[in-house]
């Protein structure tokens, strides 16, 4: 089994108010590297700062780094437009960091990416992977892939914000649409045109690496929320037809009404797996079951995981470890920086 994190970034999350994958703005910028390094190894390495969000929950890559320590996949990190080094070992597909979608032209790597990761996922060896992602201000973005796509069953994408800002994203996208080549509806069929022209460098990556894993007969589990959901649609646009499963947490289910009825039109069978967030013992972890976060980083699909072989109620416990392990280590590094 193996996990794959698609991270990168859009300048569209500069925004004020639209994403909480971060503490501050400034810091939002570091999320997806620090991610992919959390994944990877456990901790930060060259990232400066452990992501939070502005109330202080923690990013769900801790939830999905606790399951691959529990259950030891293996993981593969793909540079979907990094805007800052990452300590990680990365596979490259030619993507670079998005600019704000209401510019004309945000996304000139999109098509390319979108090839290259395809023919990436046609190669893959496993018999069955989980896909997911990190990138700061992706559901405003996959908003307007959506719309452009004329896919109509979510009328909005979720937030890792317990307030969804829909009319902010909603002014976002209008902007974005007026200065742009593609029009709502008027994208079907030409999913790397959209993701050129109101996308981000992320969805390209997963969505054709996704599509050429379910061309090879690779099983594919797209492990998160709305952002996932748009990946699929991309997949159906391009050609695609093989059956895959969105997997995500209750957080996110709860936040999108007719997210089944969206799954089952894009031929996904959609699995919500409880990790047990909002139970007292859950600490800091009950931010998701509050609306904070909700899921990112493959923390659905690796819950999946946990669940199939029977360790979800061991989740929250090593979700603590690692926290324990990262608030250890900034504390180290805090302590180096004001010196004696």
């Amino acid at each position: 089994m193996r996990v794959i994190l698609v991270a990168g970034t859009t300048r569209t999350a500069e925004v004020d108010g639209i994403s909480a994958a971060g503490a501050s703005r400034e810091l939002l910028v570091h999320t997806p590297s620090a991610d992919a390094e959390i994944l990877t190894y456990g901790d930060t390495v060259r990232a400066p700062v452990t992501p939070v969000s502005p109330t202080g929950c923690p990013t769900p890559a801790v939830v999905t780094r606790a399951v691959r320590e529990l259950l030891d996949f293996e993981v593969t990190v793909v540079d979907g437009g990094l805007a800052r080094p990452t300590g990680a070992p990365t596979v490259t597909v030619g993507a670079r960091p998005g600019s704000d979608i209401r510019e004309a032209d945000p996304v000139p790597t999109a098509p390319g990416a979108f090839a290259a990761a395809r023919e990436y996922g046609r190669a893959l060896p496993d018999e069955r992977i989980v896909v997911g992602e990190t990138i700061p201000g992706g559901t405003t973005t996959a908003m307007a892939v959506l719309r452009a796509l004329g896919e109509e069953t979510i009328p909005a994408t979720s937030s890792s914000l317990p307030e969804n800002p829909l009319d902010l994203k909603e002014r976002v996208v209008a902007d974005a649409f007026e200065g742009s080549d593609v029009a709502p509806g008027d994208g079907a069929h030409t999913p790397e045109s959209v993701l050129r022209y109101v996308g981000d460098p992320v969805l390209a990556v997963a969505a054709g690496l996704t599509a050429g894993a379910l061309e090879s007969g690779t099983d594919v589990v797209l492990g998160g929320g709305t952002q996932l959901l748009t990946v699929a649609a991309l997949v159906r646009h391009a050609g695609v037809a093989e059956r895959a499963t969105l997997a995500t947490t209750p957080y996110l289910a709860d936040d999108v009404p007719g997210l089944d009825n969206a799954a089952t039109g894009l031929d996904l069978d959609l699995v919500v797996s409880d990790p047990g967030f909002d139970a007292a013992e859950a600490g800091a972890l009950n931010a998701y079951a509050d609306g904070v976060g909700k899921e990112g980083a493959a923390m659905g699909g690796a819950l999946r995981l946990a669940d199939e072989a029977g360790r979800l109620s061991d989740v929250t416990d090593a979700t603590h470890a690692v926290l324990d392990r990262l608030e250890g280590a900034d504390q180290t590094a805090a302590e180096g920086r004001s010196g004696p």
